[in-house]
């Protein structure tokens, strides 16, 4: 049993996890998009110097990648985060877990239409409980919410996350049959940074760099860092021992963890019916993965 692999595996998810806290603790103090910029920033030396120390050269993508990974930039990267923090703007960082929890779900259903991926009638059991959970989560337990105004901006925001992720998802399967995962990611972030400029400039960041306080930029180095390097490195090793789909069941821990950090940390609470709604995604997520090797198993953080 690759016992070393497992316990990998617990600490990134607890990783992911910190990340809504982090994301939580900057949502009042630094604008949506700065904060993203400077995530990625960071996010992306630390990943340079990871690939350059676990594949000791940085390989140059064939021409026919450069969109692809453009596309990775703009939708892990660049819509990913400024939903991200614009989300957590409004609600809790554990609520907004459980949201991002869909994910895997809707990579699930966008492998069906768009790769053409069959969908079993296990993974068809599992899409349906799971479609209950977010409904149940993303309306706070109130489903007519939805329809009658109920459903706020960060509720928006984070489905923004669900969607750009799965999306970037997808869009990545063609450039892992040329580049290495760290690589993919190395590339992206990178790319990432550079659009996240813009918008990040346009609030005044670099004006206001000076008035970004230490605990802010803790947070910062957390998300960048431990989130987004170390992270992402120790997933993709724990995929290279035990396989894509092994590996991504451990994603269903990631809610758990940032309910935990949430309320140890923030002093949130989380009303019992969302947990519920919670459980049933994780047990809908699940089962559309449990007879899916080699399929598409995928989160963020």
């Amino acid at each position: 049993m690759p016992f070393f692999t497992y316990f990998s595996l617990v600490l990134t998810m607890l990783l992911w996890g910190g990340t809504f806290i982090a994301g939580r603790l900057l949502a009042d103090s630094v604008a949506p998009a700065s904060a993203a910029f400077l995530r990625f920033v960071i996010a992306s030396a630390a990943m340079l110097v990871v690939t350059l120390l676990v594949e000791k050269k940085l390989l140059w993508p064939p021409k026919k990648q450069w969109l692809s990974l453009v596309l990775l930039g703009m939708t892990g990267v660049f819509a990913y985060n400024v939903f991200f923090f614009n989300g957590l703007h409004h609600i809790s960082g554990g609520r907004a877990s459980l949201i991002i929890s869909c994910t895997p779900l809707v990579i699930t259903i966008f492998a069906t239409f768009f790769l053409r991926e069959r969908l079993t009638t296990l993974k068809s059991c599992g899409v349906l409980l799971s479609l209950c959970g977010a409904i149940t989560v993303i309306s706070n337990g109130h489903p007519g919410s939805l329809f009658t105004g109920g459903f706020g901006p960060g509720e928006q925001a984070l489905l923004g996350c669900v969607l750009s992720w799965s999306a970037y998802s997808i869009i990545g399967r063609s450039v892992l049959r040329t580049l290495s995962p760290l690589c993919a990611v190395c590339y992206s972030s990178m790319i990432g940074t550079v659009l996240l400029a813009v918008p990040a400039a346009g609030e005044g960041l670099f004006s206001r760099l000076s008035t970004i306080t230490s605990v802010d930029w803790t947070s910062l180095a957390y998300l960048g860092f431990f989130g987004t390097a170390i992270g992402f490195s120790l997933y993709y090793q724990a995929i290279k021992k035990i396989g894509a789909t092994r590996a991504g069941i451990f994603i269903n821990l990631v809610p758990l963890f940032s309910i935990l950090l949430s309320w140890l940390i923030l002093g949130e609470s989380v009303k019992p019916v969302v947990l519920a709604g919670g459980l049933l995604i994780l047990s809908g997520v699940s089962l559309t993965n449990i007879q899916a090797p080699g399929k598409i198993s995928s989160s963020n953080s």
